[in-house]
C-alpha cells in the first residue's frame, strides 16, 4: 500500500504543474483512483489476454464514458486538452484500458466538434451513452488495406439492396471488440464508390467478433476482428461519407494514443525512481540513486517527458483555445503524437537500463511497460509519414 501511495504521489507531483483549473485537479483524482485499481489487474490482464471487463464497469459506473458527451446531452463536455489529461493517468493503472476507452471517449468528442451528423442521431447516440452505457469504437483498418490513413480503400462493401443496406466485409484491430455495443464502419458503397461510414448495432444478425488477437503488447484490448456478413441495415445508418481518403481534416482526437504511451512512460518512470531511491546494493554505502550514472539517466528520463508532455499539452491547449487555426494543424499533431510516443519508448528502455536485469522477471511490470509502449509506434500517423508532412510544410512555407 506505502509504494502505490508512493506511485500515486510521483504521478501527481509529475501532472500537477499542467493543471489549470480546479476542475482539472478534481478528474484528475477521480481518475487516478480508477487507475490506481485497475493497476491491481494489469498483470493478470496481459499475463491472460482477457478483456478487463470489472475495469469498463468501472468506467461506466464512474461516468467517464460519457466525459466528452455534450453538456444538453447529459455529458462533461471536458476539453481535448482534459481528456488527455486524464488518459495519461488512466494507463498509469492498465494502457489496455485506457487506450480501449480512449477511442469510444475520442470518437464521441469528435463527433461533438464535427456534428457532422444529423444533430437527432448524434442526440440519440448521446443519451445510449449517458443512459445505457453503450461502448462505440471506429472500425475502419483491414488485412488488405491497413491503416486507412495510408489511403487504401475498404473492401467491406455496402449494397443498396430494397430500400436496406447490406454491409459485408471484416475489420481488423478492432479495440475492446468483446465489449462494443456499436462500430463506425466504413464500406465502400458499390453504386458510388464513395466510402461510407455505417453505424453498426452489434447485437444485429451478421454481426461477430473472430478472437484472433495475440500480440505480446496492449494484450488487454482484445482488437479482434469483426467480422459482417450481409448485415442489413436501415438506409439512416449511413451516418458519414468521405468523398477522399478519411484522413482530409484533422483529428485532434487521436491525440489520446500518445497520451496514453505517455502515461506507461510515466509507470516506469516512477518504477525507476522508486526503485533506484530504495536499492541498496552491499557494494555501496547507500541506494542507488547517489550513483551519478542513475542520476544522468533519472534526469534524461526527466528531460524526454518534459519535453513530450509540454508538446503535447500546448498543441491541444492551442486546439481547445484557437478553433479557426484546427484545419491548419495538420503537421502540429502529428508531431506531438511522434514526439510523445518515440520519448515514451525512450524512458521505458532507460527505466530498465536502472533496474537492471530484474526488469525483464515476468513479475515486474517494466517487461510489460516495454512490450506495450512499443505498440505506440505503429499506431497512425507513422513516423516516415509525420516527417514527410513536416517536410512539405516546409517546403511549401518557401513557394
Amino acid at each position: 500500500m506505502e509504494y502505490e501511495t508512493k506511485h500515486a504521489k510521483l504521478s501527481e507531483d509529475l501532472s500537477r504543474p499542467f493543471f489549470k483549473t480546479e476542475q482539472h485537479k478534481t478528474l484528475f483524482q477521480q481518475t487516478a483512483l480508477l487507475a490506481d485499481r485497475f493497476s491491481t489487474r494489469a498483470a493478470d490482464i496481459d499475463e491472460t489476454g482477457r478483456f478487463a471487463f470489472e475495469n469498463f464497469q468501472e468506467l461506466k459506473d464512474s461516468q467517464y464514458i460519457s466525459l466528452t458527451v455534450p453538456k444538453e446531452y447529459g455529458g462533461k463536455e471536458i476539453s481535448l486538452y482534459e481528456f488527455l489529461l486524464l488518459q495519461e493517468r488512466l494507463s498509469q493503472g492498465d494502457p489496455s484500458t485506457a487506450l480501449c476507452i480512449g477511442w469510444h471517449v475520442g470518437v464521441i468528442f469528435d463527433l461533438r466538434e464535427k456534428r457532422k451528423w444529423k444533430e437527432k442521431q448524434f442526440e440519440q447516440l448521446c443519451n445510449e451513452v449517458v443512459q445505457n452505457q453503450v461502448l462505440i469504437n471506429r472500425a475502419a483498418t483491414e488485412p488488405a488495406t491497413g491503416s486507412p490513413t495510408r489511403g487504401g480503400k475498404p473492401q467491406t462493401t455496402a449494397v443498396n439492396t430494397n430500400g436496406k443496406w447490406s454491409i459485408t466485409g471484416r475489420k481488423s484491430f478492432t479495440s475492446m471488440a468483446p465489449a462494443l455495443d456499436y462500430s463506425l464502419v466504413t464500406a465502400t458503397i458499390e453504386e458510388t464508390g464513395e466510402i461510407g461510414v455505417f453505424l453498426v448495432d452489434h447485437k444485429l444478425q451478421g454481426v461477430s467478433v473472430e478472437e484472433n488477437w495475440d500480440m505480446v503488447g496492449m494484450r488487454g484490448t482484445r482488437s479482434d476482428d469483426l467480422v459482417l456478413s450481409q448485415v442489413e441495415l436501415p438506409l439512416d445508418t449511413l451516418v458519414e461519407t468521405e468523398t477522399g481518403n478519411l484522413n482530409n481534416l484533422p483529428r485532434a482526437w487521436l491525440l489520446h494514443v500518445p497520451a496514453c504511451y505517455l502515461g506507461v512512460a510515466i509507470a516506469a518512470r516512477n518504477y525507476a525512481v522508486s526503485f533506484a531511491s530504495e536499492y541498496k546494493p552491499n557494494s555501496l554505502p547507500g541506494p542507488i540513486k547517489d550513483v551519478p550514472e542513475v542520476q544522468r539517466k533519472i534526469g534524461e528520463m526527466e528531460l524526454e517527458l518534459l519535453k513530450a508532455r509540454h508538446v503535447l499539452y500546448s498543441i491541444a491547449q492551442r486546439w481547445d483555445e484557437e478553433p479557426d487555426k484546427r484545419p491548419d494543424m495538420s503537421a502540429e499533431l502529428a508531431a506531438a503524437k511522434h514526439v510523445a510516443v518515440n520519448s515514451a519508448n525512450v524512458v521505458v528502455d532507460l527505466a530498465m537500463r536502472i533496474v537492471g536485469a530484474k526488469s525483464l522477471q515476468r513479475s515486474n511490470p517494466l517487461q510489460r511497460y516495454y512490450r506495450d509502449v512499443r505498440a505506440g509506434l505503429h499506431n497512425p500517423p507513422m513516423d516516415d509519414v509525420v516527417i514527410s508532412l513536416l517536410a512539405r510544410q516546409a517546403f511549401e512555407s518557401y513557394k
